[in-house]
């Protein structure tokens, strides 16, 4: 019971982090930004690869903030619906999702007869499993919130890519979309940038594989500024790149909020005309190159997860 005359506010709950093994190294960094210690969880693993999940401290009556991307392999997303669930179970007062990296959001919607959506039955999972909120960032489908019946907070990385952008102070600064479906995104950039705008058009012949690409606008003389959600096996970036180079830009970057890099990407980066690729931390890094940057998202993430467990406003964090 609570002393005299006081009365038990939802708002006193403790908000706790825990991190899926995937995700040790940005929770360890959004932890130490919101000022709190990772949470511990141990995994007991069967011989033929099961594991299930157990926290190691009471989180009875908190709040829980589970931070995890669901790049592949699927062991990822199963991660953490088993930590989801297991919290659920444990009585969290409230389960929030912080998800850096949103897989399977390419499978967005039925582009030919007998595939699945698969970022609808991932919204599914997700809320079955018990999480009451997610975090996320950079979505790539901004529909993909509209899945869930849950709140979802869609943070944008041009919070933390802008500013880097600006200290460079590039004459000529062009943006540039890699293809159609990123004019939206790159048009919100040469917003705050001031800046003109290109777009690539490409052709693929099926996933990852490019048939053909036209550039609309003109680059010459430009320092060029390629964004995008996502940079997989960075054929359609260096392309991209490559092809500009070729029509008299001075310079040409990338802004991408996932390195993905799977395949051969590293190698695709290092021998294109790219000076610099720009990330986040969203993804573990799977390899090294002199011409990646990885800038961290950790604060953005804490911010909003304080206000959010304060019930304060994260209107701020929308307007890049």
């Amino acid at each position: 019971m609570p002393p005299q005359g006081k009365k038990m506010s939802l708002n006193n709950t403790e908000a706790k982090i825990f991190a899926c093994t995937q995700s040790q190294e940005i929770g360890n960094t959004i932890a130490k930004a919101y000022g709190v210690k990772l949470g511990k969880i141990s995994f007991h693993n069967f011989s033929d690869g099961e594991f299930q999940p157990s926290y190691e401290e009471t989180i009875r009556g908190s709040r829980i903030f589970l931070i995890g991307s669901t790049h592949p392999s699927s062991e990822n997303l199963m991660e953490l619906l088993l930590m989801i669930d297991a919290a659920k179970r444990a009585s969290a007062r409230h389960i929030t999702a912080v998800i850096p990296y949103f897989g399977w959001a390419r499978q967005d919607r039925k582009d030919k007869p007998r595939v699945p959506i698969g970022a609808k039955l991932i919204a599914k999972l997700l809320e079955s499993a018990g999480a009451t909120r997610i975090i996320t960032m950079d979505l790539h489908a901004d529909q993909i919130q509209g899945f869930f019946e849950k709140p979802v907070d869609h943070l944008y990385a041009s919070t933390i890519f802008i500013p880097y952008i600006e200290k460079l102070k590039l004459k000529n600064l062009t943006i540039a979309s890699p293809d159609m479906g990123g004019s939206k995104r790159a048009y919100a950039y040469s917003k705050f940038l001031k800046s003109d705008v290109v777009i690539c058009y490409k052709q693929r012949k099926k996933a990852n594989i490019i048939s053909h690409m036209e550039l609309i606008g003109n680059v010459e003389g430009k320092n060029v500024v390629l964004v995008d959600d996502m940079v997989d096996t960075a054929g359609t970036l260096t392309k991209a790149a490559d092809l500009m180079i070729k029509r008299g830009a001075k310079s040409v970057r990338a802004v991408c909020t996932h390195p993905l890099l799977s395949g051969k990407a590293y190698e695709r980066i290092e021998k294109s005309q790219l000076k610099e690729l720009i990330v986040s931390d969203s993804i573990p890094s799977k390899g090294n190159s002199k011409k990646i940057k990885v800038l961290s998202s950790a604060k953005l993430f804490a911010e909003v997860m304080k206000n959010v467990h304060s019930n304060k406003s994260i209107n701020p964090f929308f307007i890049k």
